[in-house]
């Protein structure tokens, strides 16, 4: 059956737009009065929606009433929403002034949110993660990555992409799993640093691929995890044994990003510290770059050189990082339109950064734009102009939102 939803004040299908460098807001196709025709899940059709009414007698009509501007709807390429407590503690002394490292070393940072979730049970973790999952897709959020990396040994890593996979089964948002368990040294694991990457090559790696559980492999490469030369050996393994791998990237040092594009990683991830040489291979790889700005503004730092990134060629992605230590908001759209301001991106490098270029960080092609044949994955704004969507900095919320798994359970 086919589903006819609109008319729309306007559609901003971001169809047209590179994958990679700058983009401009005049590049950008708007269809006034549009509607988007649906069938089993996927887009049939974007046009006027008068013509396509006429053209479809039979498709079922969801009507919009008043103003409306839809979008695709996000994707998150990059969250760490799998956790149990709270690292209040952590925000308070460092805006207090402490460091990151003299906050680890008072028993905070990553190590207390790995002994909170090693604590809870995977029912418990699934409850929580399905809260964070709901607000995301409250705020057009329709796909999701998820790191595990709180667990930090064979079982407790297994119960967070348990967690994750029971999380998938109970909602229409797209989640996508990756193994994080590179994430730090674990305090209580007896070895260095290569050798407990060895214990996840050989004693985590192939039970997740065997239960299918992830695709994706993560690691964090700096001075206070993993350097880069057991990182690149841990990448080539992790490749070998069929798994897609990212990496977390010159927040603090540099080093992380080069790491991944030797690495040939689909994406590297913060690049904070990135300079002008990181930059220049970024746009020059294949590697997709991705901003996270709600770790800078949970940690009071510089933002990543999005606009040098993208005026040098690169892909540039946002996503939110969201994390119970550095990055607790969680809130996409605020943390993207306010590094826009500081950054000065526009629009459409904004919208095709929480859109189908985060989907090519995570390599799906099957959405981040609406065209036939994509996923109708989409969210609509109660306003008459896309500008007000950044304008009002994530203030500004949508007040609809559809994934094809629920247009396939409606029909």
């Amino acid at each position: 059956m086919k589903k006819l939803i609109g008319p729309f004040t306007q559609i901003l299908p971001l169809t047209e737009l590179s994958l990679k460098g700058a983009l401009k807001d005049e590049q950008l196709h708007i269809i006034p009065q549009g509607g988007v025709l649906v069938e089993d899940g996927l887009i049939a059709a974007v046009g006027d929606f008068e013509q396509l009414r006429s053209a479809n007698p039979s498709a079922q009509i969801e009507e919009i009433t008043g103003d409306h501007v839809v979008l695709p709807g996000f994707v998150d390429c990059h969250t760490h929403i799998c956790f149990a407590g709270s690292r209040a503690k952590d925000y308070a002394l460092r805006t207090a002034g402490k460091t990151y490292l003299e906050i680890a070393k008072a028993g905070g940072g990553i190590w207390d949110s790995v002994t909170q979730t090693r604590a809870a049970d995977e029912a418990t973790l699934t409850e929580l993660l399905l809260k964070r999952i709901q607000r995301h897709l409250a705020e057009g959020v329709t796909t999701i990555e998820i790191k595990s990396g709180y667990g930090l040994s064979i079982d407790a890593e297994l119960k967070q992409l348990k967690a994750i996979k029971a999380a998938a089964d109970k909602t229409h948002t797209t989640l996508i799993p990756t193994c994080l368990a590179a994430h730090m040294l674990p305090k209580d694991f007896n070895g260095m640093h290569q050798e407990y990457l060895n214990h996840i090559l050989q004693n985590l790696l192939p039970v997740i691929k065997q239960q299918r559980l992830a695709n994706r492999v993560d690691i964090f490469v700096e001075e206070s995890a993993f350097n880069t030369s057991d990182a690149l050996n841990y990448l080539a393994k992790a490749k070998q044994m069929g798994f897609e791998v990212t990496v977390h990237a010159d927040q603090f040092t540099t080093g992380g990003s080069e790491t991944a594009i030797k690495a040939r990683a689909v994406s590297a991830d913060h690049l904070e510290a990135s300079t002008d040489y990181e930059i220049n291979m970024l746009a020059k790889s294949d590697t997709v770059a991705v901003t996270l700005s709600g770790a800078s503004l949970g940690l009071g730092m510089v933002y990543a050189p999005a606009r040098k990134l993208l005026d040098a060629g690169a892909c540039l992605a946002i996503a939110s990082d969201w994390n119970p230590g550095s990055a607790p908001m969680g809130d996409l759209l605020m943390q993207a339109a306010v590094m826009a301001a500081s950054e000065k991106l526009c629009a459409a490098e904004v919208f095709a950064g929480l859109t189908f270029r985060a989907a090519s960080a995570l390599k799906l092609n099957d959405r981040g734009i609406l065209t036939k044949g994509k996923l109708a994955d989409m969210q609509a704004y109660p306003c008459d102009d896309y500008r007000e969507i950044l304008y009002q900095q994530g203030k500004l919320k949508p007040d609809k939102v559809w994934t094809t798994a629920d247009l396939l359970r409606l029909l």
